[in-house]
């Protein structure tokens, strides 16, 4: 089994928790440290959330001893080191993902279920020693992680927005080039709606200047080294969900929702942590008319889990894959101004084979191809008009100027970069396995009569 050295980026809400649990459960990662940003929530209480989620291993483990091998990343040769990362976005306003993850990021648990409250400042708390807090800033915690072990050999895992990444990688932009393995990160939508406004993904959303200048930089070569990045969308995460049901039937019969709220002392302590985050979760995403989690973040652990970094890659080169995984190169711009469109994946479709026509409505589109079972070229408009080039006089300045930041492009705004974004996985029933075994340690042999089929972009 390959080990690989992995670093999480990550804005601790209610999915961010069950895939660090996942990370947690997976011996093919060593996690060298948790970088905590804002994003669902505050920065503090993300970071809070940490606590919670290892104090809640540790009373399991504490609980059903024998479960302790389950955890294999909960108590480390190394712990990993747990730093506070930005508290907003390079630039532009501060947005939160409450409404949906509640005020303390995990469903307002720390009013609901106080016994899952933890005191960041009591050193008696056990589990405190299976991770090293540290005063210093989350650039120099990546940084130093990036240079403790060789070249190309760590995973870069971002769960949240990415401007922890952003500023690391404009201070130290050629340790990254040389030195990082391979980058997973959610986010992004691109012929999917939004999950927050129309056209934009929350991460992306919630830092839209830090994704272009990773993604698709305006100075060209100072962008993220794109053979070695991963990018899942909101076109292959949402596919794959935690049904409530199904959580009922294997892990929590007595789950419900905030009405009913979960018992400690009937259950083990790690279903009753997850349960309790989930509760509000659940009367949400039934008012949605969904009685499932959507797994985004599970999705990029998973990635990472089963991909591990390629020690020799071209440059420009599509990244190499574990079998049933797949990806292709998608050309897109990230829109960072916009009064409606912050955030938005612009998927250039004059030069995008991968991208759906121009006005097609991709929903109705794959609703026609299964009715129908006919080709899409049959069922969307295929026009494409000629590229009109243009002049300019008197060019306005774009954001980089406005923001005070030298343009080196001639006052262009950046342009389409290809970019590798995750298309097909080994199934959703595949990652509901793994997830029922490794965080709880239950069985899905009754499930065995579901075959995994490969999950693609909805």
């Amino acid at each position: 089994m390959h080990l690989t050295w992995s670093g999480v980026d990550t804005d601790p809400g209610v999915d961010d928790v069950l895939a660090i649990l996942l990370a947690l459960a997976s011996p093919e990662l060593e996690i060298l440290a948790i970088i905590v940003s804002f994003g669902n929530t505050n920065v503090h209480a993300a970071y809070a959330n940490v606590y919670k989620l290892y104090q809640a291993v540790g009373r399991h483990i504490a609980a059903h001893p024998d479960d302790k091998d389950r955890f294999p990343n909960y108590t480390p040769a190394v712990p990993p080191v747990l730093a506070l990362g930005p508290h907003g976005p390079l630039h532009g306003g501060l947005h939160f993902a409450q409404y949906f993850h509640g005020k303390d990021g995990l469903g307002n648990i720390t009013e609901r279920h106080p016994d899952l409250n933890v005191s960041l400042s009591d050193a008696h708390d056990h589990f405190k020693s299976n991770f090293v807090t540290t005063t210093k800033s989350a650039i120099d915690i990546a940084l130093n992680l990036l240079e403790s072990r060789p070249e190309r050999s760590i995973t870069y895992i971002v769960l949240g927005p990415l401007t922890n990444l952003a500023m690391l990688n404009r201070e130290h932009h050629q340790t990254i080039r040389t030195r990082i393995g391979r980058i997973v990160m959610m986010g992004g939508a691109l012929d999917v709606p939004g999950n927050t406004t129309p056209v934009a993904e929350f991460n992306f959303f919630a830092d839209p200047f830090a994704a272009k200048d990773l993604l698709c930089p305006v100075a060209p070569g100072s962008g993220l080294p794109l053979e070695r990045v991963l990018v899942a969308t909101l076109d292959i995460t949402t596919p794959h969900e935690l049904s409530f049901p199904f959580y009922i039937h294997r892990i929590d019969p007595t789950f419900d929702s905030t009405q009913r709220p979960s018992i400690g002392s009937a259950k083990a302590p790690l279903t009753h942590f997850t349960s309790s985050v989930l509760e509000r979760t659940r009367e949400i995403m039934v008012a949605f008319g969904k009685d499932a989690l959507e797994l985004h973040d599970v999705v990029a652990v998973w990635c990472a889990i089963e991909n591990p970094p390629e020690t020799v890659v071209e440059e420009n080169a599509l990244p190499g894959l574990s079998p049933g995984w797949a990806a292709v190169k998608r050309k897109f711009d990230i829109e960072r101004m916009g009064e409606i469109t912050r955030g938005m994946l612009v998927v250039d479709q004059r030069d995008d084979q991968t991208a759906y026509a121009p006005g097609a409505n991709r929903s109705e589109v794959q609703s026609l191809l299964e009715q129908s079972h006919q080709r899409h070229g049959l069922l969307e408009s295929t026009a494409v008009p000629a590229q009109v080039e243009m002049e300019s006089e008197g060019l306005c300045k774009g954001p980089d100027e406005w923001l005070g930041h030298p343009t080196m492009h001639d006052g262009s705004l950046g342009g389409s970069m290809d970019v590798a974004c995750i298309v097909s996985t080994p199934g959703k029933d595949a990652l509901l396995r793994l997830l029922t075994e490794r965080l709880w340690g239950a069985n899905y042999d009754d499930m065995s009569h579901r075959q995994s089929k490969p999950a693609h972009d909805a």
